[in-house]
């Protein structure tokens, strides 16, 4: 069986988020509005607290983030949650998750995987952090549910989307290690 390393920078990304997110949790409170951009850098969008989010314009048009996360979640994630973040028999509804914990809580999940048993259930999570396909486009993924779990998002691909930025595509090829 071929297992996929991770490259040094996408494990290195993770250690910083969730080093980050421990550190916020001891030391502030997350703001309440966990959605709305306030500020943009080179094409990604940030919540007050720099919590990644999307942005999609008055004609629908998506933040590139929002529609690679659309992407990556259908390639890695939609087999046990289901399409457009909805849920199935099998694994929780993505879109209503991630609307209830923080984002280094999403961020420690989708990493080091979660269990959860009691008398009548077994629940499994796996661990991606070894997934470059995944924690490459965390920030993706994340934004694309927020957007969904919103209701500003429609279920389906995102028509329309703001081309890809240079300072992404640079940071993909560094964690990719390409």
């Amino acid at each position: 069986m071929l297992k996929l390393s991770l490259a040094p920078a996408a494990a290195a990304a993770a250690a910083c988020l969730l080093a980050a997110g421990a550190a916020q949790a001891q030391t502030e409170t997350p703001a309440a509005d966990n959605i709305t951009a306030t500020h943009e850098e080179d094409g990604r969008y940030y919540t007050a607290d720099d919590i990644p989010t999307f942005h999609i314009a008055d004609d629908g048009t998506v933040d590139w983030l929002t529609y690679s996360g659309y992407r990556r979640y259908h390639s890695e994630c939609h087999v046990c949650h289901g399409p457009d973040g909805e849920g199935s028999s099998y694994a929780p509804a993505l879109k209503d998750s991630v609307m209830q914990i923080d984002y280094y809580d999403f961020v420690n999940v989708v990493t080091n995987g979660r269990e959860h048993v009691d008398s009548s259930n077994t629940n499994v999570m796996p661990s991606f952090g070894d997934n470059a396909n995944v924690m490459c486009y965390l920030d993706d993924i994340y934004v694309y549910l927020k957007a969904r779990g919103s209701g500003e998002l429609p279920r389906g691909r995102p028509e329309k989307h703001d081309p890809k930025p240079d300072s992404v595509r640079a940071a993909e090829k560094s964690c990719l290690g390409l």
